[in-house]
Protein backbone atom coordinates (compact mmCIF):
# COMPACT_ATOMS: atom_id res chain seq x y z
CA UNK A 1 0.00 0.00 0.00
CA UNK A 2 2.79 2.45 0.88
CA UNK A 3 4.60 1.63 -2.38
CA UNK A 4 1.43 2.35 -4.36
CA UNK A 5 1.12 5.74 -2.67
CA UNK A 6 4.72 6.61 -3.52
CA UNK A 7 4.26 5.60 -7.17
CA UNK A 8 1.48 8.16 -7.74
CA UNK A 9 2.45 11.33 -9.59
CA UNK A 10 2.55 14.44 -7.43
CA UNK A 11 -0.61 16.46 -6.95
CA UNK A 12 -0.79 19.28 -9.48
CA UNK A 13 -3.15 22.19 -9.98
CA UNK A 14 -4.72 23.70 -13.05
CA UNK A 15 -4.58 27.35 -14.09
CA UNK A 16 -6.80 28.43 -11.20
CA UNK A 17 -4.84 26.42 -8.66
CA UNK A 18 -7.98 24.68 -7.45
CA UNK A 19 -7.97 21.25 -9.02
CA UNK A 20 -5.51 18.45 -8.79
CA UNK A 21 -5.08 15.14 -10.46
CA UNK A 22 -3.51 11.89 -9.45
CA UNK A 23 -3.00 10.68 -13.03
CA UNK A 24 -1.06 12.59 -15.63
CA UNK A 25 -3.29 13.03 -18.69
CA UNK A 26 -0.41 12.51 -21.10
CA UNK A 27 0.68 9.26 -19.42
CA UNK A 28 -2.83 7.82 -19.60
CA UNK A 29 -3.28 8.82 -23.23
CA UNK A 30 0.16 7.39 -24.14
CA UNK A 31 -0.93 4.10 -22.58
CA UNK A 32 -3.95 4.06 -24.90
CA UNK A 33 -6.48 5.19 -22.31
CA UNK A 34 -9.71 6.70 -23.56
CA UNK A 35 -10.35 10.43 -23.77
CA UNK A 36 -12.45 11.49 -20.79
CA UNK A 37 -16.12 12.14 -21.46
CA UNK A 38 -16.13 14.86 -18.82
CA UNK A 39 -13.20 16.87 -17.62
CA UNK A 40 -14.35 17.79 -14.13
CA UNK A 41 -12.52 21.11 -13.92
CA UNK A 42 -14.40 22.26 -17.06
CA UNK A 43 -17.81 20.75 -16.17
CA UNK A 44 -20.21 23.64 -15.45
CA UNK A 45 -22.18 22.01 -12.60
CA UNK A 46 -18.90 21.19 -10.86
CA UNK A 47 -17.49 24.69 -11.40
CA UNK A 48 -20.65 26.24 -9.96
CA UNK A 49 -20.40 23.89 -6.98
CA UNK A 50 -16.73 24.78 -6.43
CA UNK A 51 -17.58 28.48 -6.59
CA UNK A 52 -20.47 28.01 -4.17
CA UNK A 53 -18.36 26.00 -1.73
CA UNK A 54 -15.48 28.49 -1.80
CA UNK A 55 -17.78 31.47 -1.32
CA UNK A 56 -19.66 29.69 1.49
CA UNK A 57 -16.39 28.73 3.20
CA UNK A 58 -15.11 32.30 3.05
CA UNK A 59 -18.45 33.71 4.23
CA UNK A 60 -18.64 31.18 7.06
CA UNK A 61 -15.61 32.83 8.64
CA UNK A 62 -17.81 35.87 9.24
CA UNK A 63 -20.38 34.03 11.32
CA UNK A 64 -18.06 31.39 12.81
CA UNK A 65 -17.53 33.65 15.83
CA UNK A 66 -21.25 33.26 16.51
CA UNK A 67 -20.92 29.46 16.55
CA UNK A 68 -23.31 28.91 13.66
CA UNK A 69 -22.80 27.05 10.43
CA UNK A 70 -24.12 27.51 6.91
CA UNK A 71 -27.58 25.95 7.55
CA UNK A 72 -28.11 28.01 10.73
CA UNK A 73 -26.97 31.15 8.90
CA UNK A 74 -29.45 30.49 6.08
CA UNK A 75 -32.31 29.99 8.54
CA UNK A 76 -31.42 33.21 10.37
CA UNK A 77 -31.15 35.20 7.13
CA UNK A 78 -34.41 33.77 5.79
CA UNK A 79 -36.26 34.65 8.99
CA UNK A 80 -34.52 38.02 9.15
CA UNK A 81 -35.85 38.72 5.67
CA UNK A 82 -39.33 37.23 6.00
CA UNK A 83 -40.16 37.66 9.67
CA UNK A 84 -41.98 34.35 10.07
CA UNK A 85 -42.03 31.07 8.12
CA UNK A 86 -42.52 27.37 8.59
CA UNK A 87 -39.50 25.06 8.43
CA UNK A 88 -40.88 23.61 5.18
CA UNK A 89 -41.10 27.10 3.66
CA UNK A 90 -37.55 27.90 4.83
CA UNK A 91 -36.30 24.74 3.11
CA UNK A 92 -38.08 25.60 -0.13
CA UNK A 93 -36.93 29.22 -0.07
CA UNK A 94 -33.29 28.46 0.78
CA UNK A 95 -33.04 25.22 -1.25
CA UNK A 96 -32.00 23.27 1.85
CA UNK A 97 -32.99 19.69 2.53
CA UNK A 98 -35.60 19.31 5.26
CA UNK A 99 -33.14 17.40 7.46
CA UNK A 100 -30.65 20.28 7.40
CA UNK A 101 -33.41 22.78 8.13
CA UNK A 102 -34.69 20.64 11.00
CA UNK A 103 -31.24 20.33 12.57
CA UNK A 104 -30.52 24.03 12.13
CA UNK A 105 -33.88 24.98 13.65
CA UNK A 106 -33.25 22.65 16.62
CA UNK A 107 -29.81 24.22 17.22
CA UNK A 108 -31.12 27.78 16.93
CA UNK A 109 -34.11 27.03 19.13
CA UNK A 110 -31.84 25.45 21.76
CA UNK A 111 -29.78 28.67 21.77
CA UNK A 112 -32.96 30.73 22.00
CA UNK A 113 -32.29 32.49 18.71
CA UNK A 114 -35.59 31.46 17.15
CA UNK A 115 -39.06 30.94 18.58
CA UNK A 116 -41.73 28.48 17.56
CA UNK A 117 -45.46 29.28 17.40
CA UNK A 118 -48.01 26.56 16.69
CA UNK A 119 -49.95 26.77 13.45
CA UNK A 120 -53.55 26.37 14.59
CA UNK A 121 -54.64 25.52 11.04
CA UNK A 122 -52.14 22.63 10.85
CA UNK A 123 -50.78 21.35 14.14
CA UNK A 124 -48.09 19.33 12.34
CA UNK A 125 -46.14 22.50 11.60
CA UNK A 126 -45.10 25.63 13.43
CA UNK A 127 -44.28 29.19 12.50
CA UNK A 128 -40.70 30.17 13.25
CA UNK A 129 -39.36 33.65 13.91
CA UNK A 130 -36.26 35.27 15.32
CA UNK A 131 -36.19 36.02 19.03
CA UNK A 132 -34.78 39.41 20.09
CA UNK A 133 -31.38 37.71 20.50
CA UNK A 134 -31.72 36.15 17.04
CA UNK A 135 -32.72 39.52 15.56
CA UNK A 136 -29.67 41.15 17.22
CA UNK A 137 -27.41 38.47 15.70
CA UNK A 138 -28.98 38.96 12.27
CA UNK A 139 -28.61 42.74 12.44
CA UNK A 140 -24.99 42.39 13.53
CA UNK A 141 -23.91 39.83 10.92
CA UNK A 142 -26.01 40.87 7.90
CA UNK A 143 -24.15 44.14 7.17
CA UNK A 144 -20.79 42.35 7.41
CA UNK A 145 -22.09 39.65 5.04
CA UNK A 146 -23.28 42.32 2.61
CA UNK A 147 -19.85 43.97 2.67
CA UNK A 148 -18.34 40.55 1.90
CA UNK A 149 -20.69 40.13 -1.08
CA UNK A 150 -19.92 43.67 -2.27
CA UNK A 151 -16.18 42.99 -2.01
CA UNK A 152 -16.57 39.77 -3.97
CA UNK A 153 -18.57 41.51 -6.71
CA UNK A 154 -16.13 44.43 -6.77
CA UNK A 155 -13.67 42.13 -8.56
CA UNK A 156 -15.96 42.43 -11.59
CA UNK A 157 -16.66 45.50 -13.68
CA UNK A 158 -20.22 46.82 -13.96
CA UNK A 159 -20.83 45.08 -17.29
CA UNK A 160 -19.54 41.76 -15.93
CA UNK A 161 -21.70 42.11 -12.79
CA UNK A 162 -24.78 42.68 -14.96
CA UNK A 163 -23.81 39.74 -17.19
CA UNK A 164 -23.26 37.54 -14.14
CA UNK A 165 -26.68 38.46 -12.75
CA UNK A 166 -28.36 37.68 -16.08
CA UNK A 167 -26.42 34.43 -16.48
CA UNK A 168 -27.18 33.25 -12.94
CA UNK A 169 -30.88 34.06 -13.32
CA UNK A 170 -31.02 32.22 -16.64
CA UNK A 171 -29.12 29.19 -15.30
CA UNK A 172 -31.27 29.02 -12.16
CA UNK A 173 -34.46 29.17 -14.23
CA UNK A 174 -33.23 26.50 -16.66
CA UNK A 175 -31.96 24.24 -13.88
CA UNK A 176 -35.39 24.53 -12.23
CA UNK A 177 -37.05 23.51 -15.51
CA UNK A 178 -34.67 20.57 -15.95
CA UNK A 179 -35.22 19.45 -12.36
CA UNK A 180 -38.99 19.58 -12.89
CA UNK A 181 -38.62 17.59 -16.13
CA UNK A 182 -36.62 14.92 -14.32
CA UNK A 183 -39.13 14.79 -11.45
CA UNK A 184 -42.01 14.53 -13.93
CA UNK A 185 -40.89 12.74 -17.11
CA UNK A 186 -44.28 13.34 -18.78
CA UNK A 187 -43.69 17.10 -18.51
CA UNK A 188 -40.48 16.97 -20.57
CA UNK A 189 -42.16 15.41 -23.62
Amino acid sequence: MAAAREARPPFRCNRAGLYGTMVEDSAERAAGGPEPVIKLEDFLPHRLNVCSNLVSAALSRIYADYRIGVPEWRVIVTLGESGMMTAKAIGAYSFMHKTKVSRAVAQLEKRKLIARKANRADLREAFLSLTPAGRDMYEEIAPVAMRFADKLLATLGAADRAALERALSTLIDKAGELAADIANPQRGR
